[in-house]
């Protein structure tokens, strides 16, 4: 859908005085609802085609792959060291044999 309707803002738009133009009519045909939605998607195209320098969806995806991976890395972490914790009280703790 993204590539369609950017395709289709590029082929209108020399009929319009501005972009902005082009957008409104392009996200009303699309059923849109919003020309700023549609340039977004204008926004992510050219920075995913490498027209526009700025993290690409794909790197995107890869960098909250990594922070959710970091994050779930961080709560082992805090687990291991909760257990670390109670088995030494445990160590230290005074034992009677029954």
């Amino acid at each position: 859908m993204i590539a369609t309707s950017v395709r289709m803002v590029a082929e209108v738009r020399g009929d319009y005085p501005n972009e902005s133009a082009a957008l409104r009519l392009v996200a009303q045909r699309l059923g849109i609802g919003s020309a700023e939605t549609l340039r977004n998607w204008m926004k992510r195209d050219e920075v995913d085609s490498g027209r526009r320098l700025e993290t690409t969806t794909e790197e995107s995806a890869q960098i909250k792959a990594v922070k959710k991976e970091i994050a779930e890395l961080k709560r082992a972490n805090d687990i291991l060291k909760a257990a670390a914790s109670f088995f030494a009280a445990e160590l230290d703790r005074p034992h009677t044999r029954s």
